[in-house]
């Protein structure tokens, strides 16, 4: 077991909620300094090690960075995390004509920057890095509805497309490895969409190249999926990641009843609630959720999701409380 591993399930009273774009209010910083500017990732991720009791330490989880180095336009704002309005091709067909950028294309270098100096800085935790997955990519680079349609259209160019998305996300990773990071969460929500025949052929297999050919003994795969996943646990457990991470779209013990207990699950408080809630009800619904899945000794508690970045900290706070509470 990857001592990272070992340690996670050992002091499961720390915990790893998909939490880095609400360190606005810590650093007092907007959203759109924390996806330009490595110095304050890297500020932003130590404030949060400061502040809560995590067992790692995640980047931003900003899943138009991929897509902007292909090409792709980006809507930036203040207040809200970067979004792709506009892919790089029109048809599946052009797909062959997609170029593999150079890792350092677009804001790459700003992300693995972060992550090197986050790691000059934190040294209580695993540092961690966030890609997109290759399906969720390539959606974004053509567009959802379209890419599924090709999936029964025109199998040929969509497994073009998902190759280039998978050669440039390896290499990405590789990079952020070279700067130091100690895992990976890849975000594949968008095949979350997909019938259990189509995200294995489509999504599955290309994650589990990606996570074969990163894998090492110290540095730790972790697969997220915040859509409705229980059709799709059969291929999902099977992806070589390390630890599993899903969404409140699923009941988490449902989950639990149907993965291996060999393999660490994260999950997965609904992480809206963090911002539209109050904290008596965010504690109330942690103790629940740990009470529920406490016969799972696989379980670690975390967020469905990414906290939105104006998440109430007082919410943020009553969460790490009740997991402290529960504990000990």
């Amino acid at each position: 077991m990857k001592h990272i591993i070992k340690k996670m399930i050992e002091e499961k009273a720390k915990t790893m909620p998909i939490l880095s774009f609400p360190s606005t209010a810590l650093t007092f910083s907007t959203v759109e300094e924390l996806v330009t500017d490595s110095r304050k990732q890297a500020e932003g991720m130590k404030a949060i090690v400061d502040h809560c009791d995590v067992s790692a330490a995640l980047n931003m989880m900003d899943l138009s960075v991929e897509a902007e180095a292909f090409g792709a336009e980006i809507k930036f704002s203040s207040h809200e995390i970067p979004t792709v309005t506009k892919g790089i091709i029109s048809d599946i067909s052009q797909a062959k004509e997609v170029k593999v950028p150079n890792i350092g294309a677009a804001r790459t270098t700003i992300y693995l920057e972060g992550v090197r100096l986050a790691k000059q800085q934190i040294f209580e935790v695993p540092v961690f890095c966030g890609v997109i997955g290759p399906y969720s990519l390539a959606g974004r680079l053509f567009d959802m509805t379209e890419l599924m349609m090709a999936c029964f259209d025109d199998e040929e160019s969509v497994h073009i497309l998902l190759q280039k998305c998978t050669e440039f996300i390896m290499k990405y990773i590789k990079a952020f490895k070279k700067m130091g990071a100690d895992g990976v969460i890849m975000a594949e929500p968008a095949a979350g969409l997909l019938s259990p025949r189509l995200f294995e052929e489509f999504s599955n297999v290309y994650v589990k190249r990606i996570f074969e050919e990163i894998n090492d003994d110290n540095f730790v795969s972790v697969y997220h999926n915040c859509g409705n996943t229980l059709p799709l646990i059969p291929s999902i457990k099977d992806s070589g990641a390390d630890i599993y991470h899903f969404g409140n779209a699923v009941k988490m013990e449902e989950v639990l009843k149907i993965m291996p207990k060999e393999l660490l699950v994260m999950g997965n408080i609904n992480p809206v609630d963090f911002r539209n809630s109050t904290p008596e009800k965010i504690y109330a619904e942690t103790k629940d959720l740990l009470f529920r899945c406490s016969a799972y000794s696989n379980f670690i508690i975390s967020t469905g999701c990414d906290i939105p970045f104006d998440a109430d900290w007082k919410n943020i706070d009553a969460y790490f409380e009740a997991v402290k509470d529960f504990y000990l």
